[in-house]
């Protein structure tokens, strides 16, 4: 009778086989490692540039119960700091990249009125005027009565303008045949009663001089008024002038084509008293 031994195999395979291959693949590797050499790699920088980039996740389910940011979506936050740090916006970081902005130009300095070289006038405001108050109905009677008597005053005025005699003056330069016509009769007859009654004391005392005088007739050819715009200096010839008109009067009646436009005709002549007699010019 023969002993025979026998290994026992395991229901998944035999483990001597497993075990060869295993070596097999083993010694394969470490002498394909040594049997190439690739080319040595550029050694990297000490340090590299990093770009540190938070993924935020949408989630859906509920927002923080106590937020410390506002933010686009709800989360609950990640990061490797303890302390909560404020986001920054992009223009902030630029803002503090950019340059430093250029020093403002200096603040003018004020003077005041003490200090100034030249005294500035300065020119009061006027105060707010007062809200005016609703005038009661007393006031606003009195205001119409003095309106209405303002009008009246005022109607009277324009009558009495209307009424006012017209007066047309004319002078020994006056060439409008109407009133030159007139004025040479009248100065005539002025110069013929002068001469006739020419004042002895003026003779006596051997007086002499002119005057400027202003003789106002009305439509009749009466005597309005009589006035001495320009003295002889001497009271007697000036008396003399004044009296000669009076002993004149009347005159003719003013024509009708004066009457047209005139109610009172002013002549202003000049007078002179000479030692030959009266003149006037």
């Amino acid at each position: 009778m023969s002993n025979h031994s026998t290994i026992p195999t395991s229901p998944g395979g035999d483990p001597l086989l497993v075990s060869l291959l295993l070596a097999l693949a083993l010694h394969a590797l470490f002498i394909l490692g040594l049997g190439f050499s690739p080319e040595e790699e550029e050694p990297l920088p000490e340090q590299l540039p990093t770009l540190d980039i938070t993924l935020v996740q949408k989630t859906q389910g509920p927002p923080p119960e106590e937020a410390d940011y506002l933010a686009a979506h709800n989360q609950d936050g990640a990061g490797n700091v303890s302390e909560k740090i404020k986001p920054r916006l992009a223009q902030e970081a630029r803002m503090k990249s950019a340059p430093p902005p250029e020093p403002a130009p200096p603040t003018p300095q004020v003077l005041t009125r003490e200090q100034a070289p030249t005294r500035v006038q300065q020119t009061e405001l006027a105060p707010r005027p007062a809200e005016k108050r609703p005038k009661s109905a007393a006031e606003l009677i009195n205001r119409s009565l003095e309106l209405a008597s303002l009008d009246e005053q005022l109607k009277q005025s324009l009558q009495a303008y209307s009424k006012r005699p017209r007066q047309t003056f004319i002078s020994a330069r006056t060439r409008e045949f109407k009133y030159a016509n007139y004025m040479n009769d009248w100065v005539a007859k002025v110069e013929r009663v002068g001469n006739l009654n020419y004042p002895d004391a003026a003779r006596r005392q051997h007086l002499s001089g002119n005057l400027l005088l202003d003789v106002a007739l009305n439509p009749d050819g009466s005597i309005y008024n009589i006035s001495v715009l320009r003295s002889s200096g001497h009271k007697i010839l000036d008396d003399a002038a004044v009296r000669i008109v009076r002993l004149a009067a009347p005159f003719p009646p003013l024509p009708g084509e004066i009457r047209k436009d005139t109610d009172i005709l002013h002549i202003t002549r000049t007078w002179e008293f000479l030692s030959s007699g009266l003149q006037s010019r």
